[in-house]
Formats: C-alpha cells, structure tokens, sequence
C-alpha cells in the first residue's frame, strides 16, 4: 500500500474521478460531471428496464445489441438513439399501465412506457420488448446478507445501488491485456457508478494500488451540503457483459478469460469478482461530482 495518510488520518485518500448513470438497465451508461445521490444511488440510476413479453428482464447477456442503445438524459426528458433508429424520447415525469416485472428472482410493480416505446425496442432488438419504470413506491432491498442491519434500497440494478472500481485495478488489468497480446479496455466495460482516482494531500499525491476498493471501509466523500458516507459491502461478481465492447456490441473472451486467472473470490465461493457493490449510509439529496475528495479507512475482516 502507497497512500500518504491525510490530514484527518484516514488510511486512504482518493478522489472520484468519473460518475456514470446507466437510466435503462444493460443499455449504454451516461459519464455525468454530477448526479444527486438518493437512498437508491445515483438518480435515475436503472430507474428503467426493459423486458420481454412474459414481463422478464432483458440484458446484454442474452441481447449484446443493447449496449449500442444510448440514454442522454435532459431537463424534462430521455433521449434514446440506437444506430439506424430515428430518436425515441421518454418524459421524465409520465407513465402509463401498472405492470408487474422481474429481475433476477424479485417480482415488482412498474409502469409500463407505452406502445410507440415497445415498437422501437422490438424493432431494434429484434424480438418482442417493452419499456417499463420503476414503481418508486415500491422498496426493492439489497440482500441483508452483505448489507446487515442496513436496508439498502434499489431500483433495477442487480441487487446494490453502486457500483465503485478504482482506476487502478483498471490499469493493472489493461497491462496484464496487453502483456498477453491483448488490447487495453475502458472503463465502460465495467458499469461502475462511481470512479475512484488518485488525489493529492498537502501538495503530495496518493496512489491507490489495484483493488483497494475491496479493503476499504465506509468512503466519506466531501460534497458541498457535507459528508456523504458510502460503504462497499459486496464484491461484484462478473457475468460475460465486459466481454462486450460497448462501442460494437461485438463479444471476445479474453477480459473473462484474463479475470479468471487472477480475480477469483474466496469471498463469493471462487466466483470472478472486479469492483465492489456499495450502499448509501449517508448523504441522500447531496451532490456527487467528479474531483470530489474521498477518504476512507483499510478494513481488516
């Protein structure tokens, strides 16, 4: 570990580097210089999803063209583009039917976003799918096993409201990549919320090491309306989606294959991990910005 200690004593000092939204689930994200941080993550954060007729989540698993479908989020509306498709546009603030949805093994209500956004999904991906949002009454809690006596809240995401990865476990994977005849991959294969970087202390620079997420205790970011504390509790175990370059849609193994040989997890029963699933304890309503200074302390469980 390199870190120079700051000034509050805290083991580690980073800053956020870059903060991603993703508005539909397995759709391409959006690199935003801001978001509010609500009890669910980011806002807008999965906060739609697509699903099949029976009302079954869709993603890139199954569907490798939707990484090529891209959000733009504006003031009272989403924008949709996807290669050869005219612009679909989403209100932000209307819905239509109630509906009943899954993703992975919760059943929840939703609102279903009409015909003229089922035909353009259907059209694109080639099979019969709908837009739904997410029913904000609704309280869909990540697994008590990894949040303990916290409830931690989530919209469509896979089961925590963040996502974090440092840059650094990202540039010792692109070396290992490149040293086996590989090219290097961005950050966007990943998803990640919330991007951690270097940060500089009294003139001296911290260096994270490579996965130093999956050491540190609760992250106390400095917003502007004060410290908002988010904790990594679970590390994110990896399907085949970064396999998926997001600017093709194209899928080649050798990210997974790389992973497997170094990433595997004592912590989730030899599963391929990169990043960390974390909850919000603290800071609903704040202001997350890239450059925003992060302290946090090693844990040693």
């Amino acid at each position: 570990m390199n870190e120079v200690p700051s000034q509050s004593g805290a083991d580690v000092s980073a800053s956020i580097s870059r903060l991603f939204v993703y508005p539909v689930k397995s759709c391409a994200g959006v690199e935003v210089a801001e978001a509010i941080l609500t009890e669910a993550g980011l806002e807008f954060d999965r906060a739609w999803m697509v699903v099949d007729a029976r009302g079954d989540f869709l993603t890139q698993r199954e569907l490798p063209r939707m990484a090529l479908i891209r959000p733009q989020l504006k003031h009272y509306e989403m924008v949709l583009r996807a290669p050869g498709m005219l612009a679909l546009h989403i209100k932000l603030d209307e819905v239509e039917a109630p509906v009943r949805v899954r993703v992975w093994d919760d059943e929840v209500p939703a609102y279903d976003m009409g015909a003229v956004a089922a035909q353009w999904f259907t059209d694109f991906l080639g099979t019969t799918a709908r837009l739904v949002r997410f029913d904000p009454e609704h309280q869909r809690a990540s697994s008590r096993k990894w949040t303990g006596d916290v409830e931690a809240l989530n919209q469509f995401s896979d089961g925590y409201p963040l996502l974090v990865i440092s840059e650094a476990s990202l540039d010792q994977l692109n070396e290992k990549l490149v040293a086996a005849g590989s090219g290097a991959v961005g950050m966007e294969r990943f998803r990640p919320n919330v991007v951690l970087g270097n940060a500089t202390q009294a003139g001296e620079r911290s260096e994270l090491s490579p996965h130093d997420e999956d050491r540190l205790d609760v992250l106390q970011v400095s917003t502007d309306q004060g410290v908002a504390q988010l904790k990594p509790v679970k590390p994110c175990a990896r399907c085949p989606i970064p396999n998926i370059d997001p600017a093709t849609a194209l899928s080649s193994p050798e990210v997974g294959d790389m992973l497997q040989r170094y990433r595997q997890d004592a912590r989730v029963n030899g599963t391929m991990t990169f990043g960390m699933n974390a909850i919000v304890l603290n800071g609903v309503d704040h202001l997350l910005k890239a450059g925003q200074a992060v302290e946090a302390n090693l844990r040693f469980d």
